[in-house]
């Protein structure tokens, strides 16, 4: 279970044994289980939890209960809760989501709901899930996000929820539908013979007919009136007396029932129930620290409190852990504001003293955000602060925006003012919770509060804070030397102990960086952050800089570095979200593009955009795809890659996204000139003014020193920068050029140098791409012997390109081999040949174990051997490796 999840808010609460029959209304329930929702919606002590929790006890049905409360207001706190229920059913439902809603981005409501259906719709078994107190939800996105949960609702699933007032759901369109039941204050009045049952068996009180009959029209079968009814009658010797001057509607007799029931109990009593009802929960020792020196323990005052059945409800099997019924707790809240002198000796109560009492008791017992919101109700500003920061790990880094923001909200601009740190945690959690306008005003208000502060530590802190939110804006505007100079500012200022935003920082800078083409400094930035995040234990901002380092070294042409990085990071994500390792994957699709293995570069890409898919990070979706557009054409498929591109413009133009149309174009035009669309590939070239696609329309109109000229002049455009990706593409298409211009030795020469810088990372798609021009060249570099085994790697390549893999091995060794290889398993026969294990083996591709044991087995087959040893060296035998 989840450290942050209060485990006794998925109980469900123990049906009472003397409790009241209600068996019109269970079978009301039962009737309706073929629906989406049951709605239980009536005011507060109508018995709505009650009657569930009996429900489910007696239904034979599997059940996940949530206890819902003002907290739950944020929509990734109440997914989260939502999932830890249904995990009380199923361990291992909606883990990759509560992945998900840990990482800095985490995906909309929405897409993390289908996913949560799709896994709920391999459940083997129908259930119930159980909303009470639905009524303390109030914010929009959560009623939106039910509305599309009911409306998609697997039918194995039912949703029941208890509440005092409608939710904002379309419940008209549910009724239509006939997927409502309903169960409102009138069904759960006590008639007559209930409310006899209740009174006389479950309450021993012995009224009379009449009696009871004037009680139940009093109270119009209130449950809560009838039992506060009842607790002010046992005083009493003559109830029929109390119950004829019982008058009033339920304000009123609420107010006077508690009046009656209060003044029944001791001083002692009254004092514990009053103090206490600021806890949301209860158990004995936290009652002891607010109550301090009772002559009697918290936990004995609350076994008596409910064998007194004094409206106290346990929340585990163990009763240590309780809370008042919600309707008393609100009421005793009440009397305590507004009479001060009931405890013994008429000494007021210190209401700020006792939530501080119950801060401390939370921060003693590992309860950080308890103790934080209970030292906010104080007015400790100076307390509620040291808790918000969190010893460096702030509150709202931890999943507390809403009661921090809720808090920020509250305080005066005097107060703000004269502490800047509150300023700068407003900016930081208005960026956290996506409200990105209102943080600048909210920086020029710290840093017009530290004009009147000493240059210290602590100040110099805050400077850098400031900057860093600034950096991580500019981050979210991609403006590099933004990001770069409030970044320098923020690491220049931030306290060395300040290790989280310090590493995020760090990780920022080398992002803006790589971007610049500084890959030197974007290295030093990206070790540094791993460095930092792997001492201080944040392991997310770890694996983005690990990914960030696979990207620098990829554009250093350092392919088997890059490729043991980015398996690094994806190794190191264990129980972090998964969506940071799509950049990885992509990285890792790149490499096998590049090493011509596109299956596996597929595969990779698929994996990368289904992740960024699930945060919505269009951004990367149109990396990933193309990608994936490019693979298609390596593959000849121009059809697919024509649909695939089509629809990544058509996202561009949705999003706006005026940054990505060079890219995409660039593609375009490769994809132009394979179909031989001269004309719009020149048009495209142009109009965004891409050097490399205008050299080779050039190139394919025969405009040789056009071409040349045009990549020459890009080549030192960009020759004081570290991108050796680049600068390799463009220095083998001008190889391609001068052979064509007749220039054999300078291309030679080129094409040597070229291929000495390529070897070491395996290139072989940017030579292929180059296509028949490239292998008559490469066949002249061979019969030369420049570089002999890697040009033959080359120009068995070019020979895989004109015919099928699956063909080619037919074609070789269709006489030695009763089935052809598949790819896939002449790769895993290769790995075999290396020396890898099995467990290497399925790390290597990605794969699991059980698979790779399935391909030993039909390569041992088709090979007609029986072990490893025999299957490498008969794979030798025939060439095969």
């Amino acid at each position: 279970m989840n450290k942050t999840i209060l485990s006794t808010k998925l109980n469900i609460p123990k049906a009472r044994p003397e409790v009241v029959a209600r068996n019109r209304l269970i079978q009301h329930l039962n009737d309706g289980m073929h629906r989406h929702l049951t709605l239980i919606s009536a005011h507060a002590g109508f018995g709505k939890t009650t009657l569930v929790s009996e429900w489910i006890a007696n239904c034979n049905c599997s059940a996940a209960w949530l206890s819902l409360e003002e907290r739950d207001n944020n929509p990734n706190s109440f997914l989260t809760y939502i999932i830890a229920a249904l995990q009380t059913l199923e361990e291992d439902l909606g883990k990759e989501i509560l992945s998900l809603l840990q990482s800095p981005q985490p995906p909309k409501m929405e897409v993390m709901l289908i996913s949560l259906l799709n896994e709920i719709t391999s459940v083997q078994y129908n259930f119930i899930l159980v909303l009470d107190d639905y009524h303390a939800i109030h914010t929009q996105p959560i009623n939106h996000a039910l509305t599309f949960l009911l409306e998609n609702m697997p039918p194995q699933m039912h949703l029941v929820i208890t509440t005092r007032e409608d939710p904002e759901f379309p419940l008209a369109r549910l009724r239509a539908r006939d997927q409502l039941t309903e169960i409102r204050n009138s069904d759960l009045r006590f008639n007559s013979s209930e409310a006899t049952n209740f009174l006389n068996q479950v309450m021993n009180l012995k009224l009379s007919n009449k009696d009871i009959v004037a009680l139940v029209t009093k109270t119009e079968g209130w449950i809560t009136g009838l039992q506060l009814a009842g607790i002010s009658i046992c005083g009493h010797d003559d109830p029929s007396s109390f119950i004829k001057t019982f008058t009033g509607n339920h304000s009123f007799i609420m107010d006077y029932l508690i009046e009656e029931v209060l003044k029944q109990q001791s001083v002692y009593v009254k004092d514990f129930l009053f103090k206490t009802s600021i806890l949301d929960r209860l158990c004995g020792s936290l009652c002891d620290a607010v109550m301090e020196n009772d002559p009697l323990t918290g936990q004995e005052t609350l076994e008596f409190l409910e064998k007194s059945n004094l409206f106290i409800i346990p929340l585990d099997n163990e009763r240590r852990w309780y809370r008042y019924h919600h309707l008393f707790a609100e009421l005793l809240k009440q009397k305590l504001l507004q009479d001060l002198d009931h405890t013994a000796g008429n000494k007021k109560v210190d209401i700020a003293q006792l939530h501080i009492r119950a801060s401390v008791w939370y921060e003693k017992n590992n309860y950080e955000i308890e103790a934080f919101q209970h030292a906010a109700a104080a007015g400790d500003v100076e307390r509620a602060e040291r808790l918000l920061l969190g010893q460096g790990v702030p509150l709202h880094f931890r999943g507390a925006i809403v009661p921090v923001m809720k808090w920020l909200k509250s305080l005066t601009t005097d107060t703000m003012d004269a502490n800047p740190t509150l300023w700068v945690m407003y900016a930081s959690v208005l960026s956290m919770s996506s409200q990105l306008n209102e943080v600048e005003p909210k920086l020029l208000a710290a840093e017009a509060a530290l004009q009147g502060f000493e240059m210290n530590m602590k100040t110099r802190n805050l400077v850098g804070h400031i900057a860093a939110i600034r950096a991580f804006l500019a981050t979210m505007q991609n403006k590099v030397d933004i990001i770069i100079s409030e970044s320098l500012i923020a690491l220049e200022n931030i306290s060395p102990n300040n290790l989280a935003v310090r590493t995020a920082t760090t990780c920022k800078l080398g992002v803006a960086y790589e971007r610049q083409g500084k890959l030197s400094k974007a290295k030093q930035a990206y070790t540094e952050a791993i460095s930092i995040s792997h001492s201080s234990g944040n392991k997310i901002i770890e694996i983005l800089s690990v990914i960030g380092l696979g990207n620098t070294l990829a554009k250093e042409n350092l392919l088997e570095q890059a490729f043991k990085t980015y398996q690094q990071a994806l190794k190191m994500k264990d129980d972090t979200p998964s969506s940071c390792s799509y950049n990885a994957y992509k990285g890792l699709a790149r490499i096998y593009y590049e090493w011509n293995d596109l299956d596996a570069a597929i595969e990779h890409i698929e994996k990368s955009t289904q992740l960024a898919k699930q945060i919505e990070n269009v951004d990367q979706i149109i990396t990933s795809n193309l990608i994936y557009v490019q693979t298609l054409l390596a593959k000849g498929d121009m059809d697919g890659s024509s649909m695939v591109l089509n629809e990544i413009k058509q996202v561009v133009i949705q999003h706006n996204l005026e940054g990505r149309i060079s890219e995409v174009s660039e593609t375009e035009v490769q994809l132009l000139l394979k179909q031989g669309n001269l004309l719009l590939a020149e048009k495209l070239a142009d109009t965004h003014k891409l050097p490399i696609s205008r050299a080779r329309v050039y190139l394919s109109q025969g405009y040789i020193d056009k071409a040349l000229n045009e990549l020459d002049a890009f080549y030192q455009e960009i020759n004081h920068k570290e991108i050796k990706d680049k600068m390799l593409n463009i220095k083998i298409l001008k190889t391609v050029i001068l052979y064509i211009n007749g220039e054999i030795d300078k291309s030679l020469q080129l094409l040597t140098d070229n291929l000495l810088e390529a070897k070491s990372g395996r290139f072989i798609r940017t030579f292929l791409d180059e296509g028949k021009l490239m292998e008559r060249l490469l066949i002249k570099a061979h019969t030369k012997k420049i570089m002999p085994e890697y040009t033959e790697l080359l120009l068995n390549a070019f020979k895989l390109e004109k015919v099928s893999y699956e063909e080619q091995a037919n074609k070789i060794y269709s006489q030695l081999l009763l089935e052809p290889l598949s790819q896939r398993e002449i790769e895993v026969l290769k790995l075999i040949g290396q020396g890898l294990s099995n467990k290497d083996i399925s790390e290597r591709l990605f794969i699991a174990l059980d698979t790779v044991k399935g391909h030993n087995r039909r390569i041992f087959d088709k090979l007609q051997v029986k072990r490893r040893t025999e299957a490498v060296a008969k794979a030798h035998e025939m060439d095969l490796l």
